[in-house]
């Protein structure tokens, strides 16, 4: 009897919110990028520069936008940042409330 050869179990990045500090894979978060001209979202997560990531919560987004962000990212958020961000967290679905 031929036995199967082990397949490989393929490496899955991991990454941390920075609003939560829950680890979830890569492709699960929303990258966050410091460039020269500002702070941006970034939706291919292949953008040159400093990254931090986010779920899809507004709770996370709120707390990233108070502070975390700009201290995973080394640098302060100015008030084009901040719009910027708000704008996307604002497309975000809302989140159900606990019930309780």
């Amino acid at each position: 009897m031929k036995t199967k050869p082990v397949g490989r179990v393929k490496h899955i990045p991991q990454r941390t919110c920075v609003g939560c500090r829950e680890t979830l894979p890569k492709r699960q978060m929303i990258r966050i990028v410091r460039q020269a001209d500002g702070v941006f979202v970034d939706p291919t997560g292949k953008v040159a520069g400093r990254g931090a990531y986010l779920h899809d919560k507004h709770s996370c987004w709120s707390r990233g936008i108070k502070g975390a962000i700009a201290n995973a990212l080394k640098t302060e958020l100015n008030d084009d940042d901040r719009v910027r961000l708000e704008t996307f967290m604002n497309s975000l679905p809302k989140e159900a409330e606990p019930s309780g």
